[in-house]
């Protein structure tokens, strides 16, 4: 069987025809060229309206990089016609197999784009013999066309956050959809401010931002300014994850103050390597940390105070009723602003202050989880550990849409991969 039989079988292309192939020399080895011919009766398509068109001239041939045979590079060898349009003037006639100028097919930009989902770009380009910039270009035309296809009806939960992608407080906003069944990433916003998440809106439009039911944010000021505004008929529900760290960081500032205060007065230092027994929750500890934590509880510390309040709320999420969780959360915060522990005070009023979002949680019923959305921040992070971190803002977005976007590909004869 030659290659142009299997190439008819997997890339046939109307109005053309493949020539023998041939052996030739690159620098990086040996490589097949397969020469294109346009047949005798076919008229070029203008690449400005996609007329067929008469012929101007003849361009010098060109190589079109084409997906690898055995390791062995393959390239497509074809002088591109010029065609005199009426209406667009001189123009390059359009190919079925490559766009515009790139030097790559468009099959083969689709095989590098779904290998770098799974090896880092610098790894695909090592593999095949190429280079960085074009498995970039590769996956910045792939995210291109899919967030061009891709639909936004039927949203009705979505989770906002930030990450940071780089040193010096430099963040992204990060919108996703948690539904069951469908959870990607919508959007990728600059900085976290109220102006940057409002862009998300503004491209969902009134009424599908009308249709949410469900949003999950964490407790960041310009988040809940915005989804007050622009999706006040969802129940927002507050992310529980961040709410269970504030406590923690509140316990850790406890326990902070103490060791400093025990040293100062020359008493015995029992805090010292205490840390994660005074954080981690019982069932997560070490049987050295269970040991070291049954010790600190025989002692009348603050720091143990700030813990046995912080197991005491834990009892809040098992609630099933709005209303008993409301009385519950009352009385914790009572208990709490009497505790004398000015963190466990402060986070105490922030409750107080954010109640109806927190019995949301009990509104919505398990719909939707925070879990999800640190889930998938946790496959940003992924992602940005394998290829260590990006110089740009733009790379980071085409590979984050890339990876968790679930963007749609168009459907070819033949899938190389």
């Amino acid at each position: 069987m030659q290659l142009q039989t299997i190439l008819n079988r997997v890339q046939r292309h109307k109005s053309f025809v493949y020539g023998t192939c041939r052996w030739a020399k690159q620098a990086e080895g040996l490589a097949l060229e397969v020469p294109i011919k346009p047949r005798a009766n076919g008229r070029p398509l203008c690449s400005g309206c996609g007329r067929a068109r008469p012929g101007y001239d003849r361009l010098p041939q060109r190589a079109y990089a084409f997906v690898p045979l055995w390791g062995i590079a393959v390239a497509l060898l074809y002088a591109p016609r010029r065609v005199d349009c009426p209406q667009c003037g001189v123009k390059v006639e359009r190919l079925p197999w490559a766009e515009g100028k790139s030097q790559l097919t468009t099959t083969y930009q689709w095989f590098l784009a779904r290998w770098a989902k799974r090896l880092s770009w610098q790894e695909v380009a090592t593999v095949f013999r190429t280079s960085w910039n074009t498995v970039y270009r590769a996956v910045s035309q792939a995210v291109d066309w899919g967030l061009a296809h891709r639909s936004l009806e039927g949203i009705e939960a979505i989770g906002v956050d930030e990450v940071q992608w780089r040193k010096g407080h430099r963040y992204l906003t990060l919108v996703y959809q948690i539904e069951d069944g469908c959870k990607r990433l919508l959007w990728i916003g600059k900085d976290r401010t109220a102006k940057s998440f409002l862009g998300f809106f503004r491209l969902l439009g009134a009424e599908r931002a009308k249709a949410l039911r469900f949003v999950c944010s964490d407790l960041w000021k310009a988040y809940l300014k915005v989804i007050a505004k622009k999706a006040d008929q969802a129940i927002h529900v507050l992310d529980r994850y961040h709410i269970m760290a504030k406590m923690n960081k509140a316990i850790d500032q406890v326990r902070a103050e103490e060791v400093k205060r025990l040293k100062r007065e020359g008493k015995e230092p029992v805090l010292k390597h205490a840390r994660w027994c005074v954080l981690k929750r019982p069932e997560n500890l070490t049987e050295p940390q269970a040991t070291k934590l049954a010790e600190l509880l025989k002692c009348n510390l603050r720091t143990m105070r700030a813990r046995l309040l912080r197991e005491e709320f834990q009892r809040f999420w098992d609630y099933k009723s709005p209303y008993w969780a409301g009385r519950f959360l009352r009385e914790w915060c009572t208990q709490a602003m009497r505790s004398q522990l000015e963190p466990m005070k402060k986070v105490a009023r922030m409750l107080r202050a954010h109640e109806e979002l927190l019995l949301n949680w009990f509104r919505a019923k398990g719909t939707v989880s925070a879990g999800v959305v640190e889930g998938l921040n946790y496959n940003v992070k992924l992602t940005m550990r394998k290829a260590y971190g990006f110089r740009t803002e733009t790379a980071v977005k085409v590979a984050l849409y890339h990876r968790l976007g679930n963007l749609p590909e168009p459907k070819f004869t033949h899938e190389f991969c």
